[in-house]
C-alpha cells in the first residue's frame, strides 16, 4: 500500500469514529463467557451469544464447546466437531453458526437511508476443511441479505479473515429490541438453501440466498474440526485491532440475553425467599442487568435439585415455577414439594452440582 493510501485509511477510521472504544458491535466475539457450560450436540447455544443450527440431519453428530486452541492473542475460542459425518446430504440439511445483533444496538449503521455505512467484519478461523466457505448478513425486519465468502487456504491452521460490505441503503433497521441483523456461517446447506444468490444487498430468498452451492460440506468430513474466534464488526472499510474488553464486561453483556445461576459442582444460594403459605415457598430474583425482554425459565429438573432453608429445617424441592417475569426481575415459587409455615422466611439454594437456574431472553 502506498503512503498516500495509507494516509487515507487512517483518515477513514478517525472520520468513522474507529479509534476509541467500542467498536465491536459483536458481544463475547473472543468467546470467553460460557454461561451454560454445556456441550452442544443439537441446535442451541454453546459460549453466550454463539447459536447453532443444527436442522434436518439424520446422521450428524456434532459436539460444540468452549476451547482452548486459540491464535496467540486469544484464550479462548468456540469450536464445532463432528463425532460422525452426514453420510449423504439431503436438500433441506444445515449447518451454521451465528451471531444475532439487537436492532436498536445497529441505528448508527443509518440503514435504509442514502448515508447507509460500510461494515467490515474479522474474524479468526481454522478448519480441518479446506475450500469456500458461505458467510451470510441477514436483516430481520425486511428480510434483506448480503452473501458473501471467505476461503480456508491451510488445513488445521489459524487464519485471519476480513470481509468488508457496504451499507443497505434500502433495507431499514426498526429501533426497538427484536432482532436487527444476523451473521451467519455457513458449514453445510442442501439444495434448499443455495442457489443464484444476488449480488451485495436484496431480498432474501433461502432457496437462493442463504449459501454458495459450491462451497464446502463440512458435515460430510469424519472428525472435521472447525475453530472461530476474535469475532468484530466495525463501521468502515478497515479492520482494526480486536477491541478485547475486559471479561466482567463482557458477561455483563451476555446476562441481557441469558442469567445463569447455580450449578458449577457445589451448592449455590439464591436468595431470600419465604413461605406464603404453608405448602408455597417464594423466591424473587432480581437481574444484574436489563434484560432484553422478560425472560423465560430455563432449570436442571430431577430430585432435591433445589431447597428451602428456614426455622422448619430443609425443605427438599424438585423445581421452581416461574410467576411472573420483567425485564428487572422474576419470581419463582414452588407449591408441590414445599412443606412450611406460612409467614416464615427461607433461604432458596441450588442443592448442588446437578442443579441450576436460568433466565433466557435470547433473540
Amino acid at each position: 500500500m502506498s503512503k498516500a493510501a495509507e494516509l487515507a485509511k487512517i483518515g477513514e477510521v478517525a472520520t468513522n469514529g474507529q479509534i476509541g472504544g467500542r467498536r465491536n458491535m459483536v458481544i463475547n466475539g473472543a468467546m470467553q463467557v460460557d454461561q451454560r457450560g454445556a456441550t452442544v450436540t443439537a441446535s442451541g447455544y454453546s459460549v453466550d451469544r454463539f447459536k447453532i443450527t443444527k436442522t434436518a440431519m439424520d446422521n450428524l453428530v456434532i459436539a460444540v464447546t468452549q476451547d482452548t486452541d486459540t491464535p496467540s492473542e486469544f484464550t479462548t475460542a468456540l469450536k464445532l466437531a463432528v463425532t460422525t459425518e452426514e453420510s449423504a446430504q439431503a436438500v433441506d440439511e444445515l449447518l451454521d453458526i451465528r451471531h444475532i445483533i439487537e436492532a436498536q444496538n445497529l441505528q448508527h449503521l443509518e440503514f435504509g437511508t442514502s448515508t447507509a455505512k460500510k461494515l467490515t467484519l474479522s474474524f479468526w478461523v481454522r478448519s480441518s476443511t479446506t475450500g469456500k466457505y458461505s458467510l451470510l448478513f441477514l436483516l430481520d425486519d425486511d428480510t434483506r441479505s448480503n452473501l458473501q465468502s471467505y476461503t480456508i487456504s491451510t488445513a488445521n491452521t489459524w487464519e485471519y479473515k476480513t470481509i468488508t460490505i457496504d451499507g443497505d441503503t434500502t433495507g431499514v433497521i426498526d429501533n426497538n429490541s427484536g432482532i436487527g441483523m444476523s451473521i451467519i456461517w455457513t458449514l453445510s446447506a442442501g439444495t434448499n438453501f443455495t442457489g443464484t444468490p444476488h449480488a451485495g444487498w436484496g431480498a432474501y430468498s433461502a432457496t437462493e440466498d442463504h449459501a454458495h452451492s459450491d462451497m464446502v460440506d463440512f458435515a460430510a468430513v469424519d472428525d472435521g474440526t472447525f475453530h472461530i474466534t476474535g469475532v468484530q464488526l466495525e463501521v468502515g472499510s478497515q479492520a482494526t485491532p480486536f477491541e478485547h474488553r475486559s471479561f466482567g464486561e463482557e458477561l455483563a453483556l451476555c446476562q441481557r440475553y441469558y442469567y445463569f445461576r447455580g450449578g458449577g459442582g457445589a451448592a449455590s444460594i439464591l436468595g431470600n425467599g419465604g413461605y406464603t403459605a404453608n405448602t408455597q415457598v417464594d423466591h424473587i430474583v432480581n437481574f444484574p442487568t436489563t434484560m432484553r425482554a422478560a425472560p423465560s425459565l430455563v432449570q436442571a429438573s430431577g430430585t432435591n435439585y433445589y431447597n428451602a432453608t428456614s426455622a422448619n429445617g430443609t425443605d427438599h424441592l424438585d423445581d421452581f415455577v416461574l410467576h411472573g417475569s420483567t425485564i428487572y426481575s422474576a419470581l419463582l415459587y414452588n407449591n408441590s414439594d414445599a412443606s412450611g409455615t406460612a409467614g416464615r422466611y427461607a433461604r432458596l439454594n441450588v442443592a448442588g452440582a446437578d442443579g441450576s437456574i436460568a433466565f433466557n431472553s435470547e433473540l
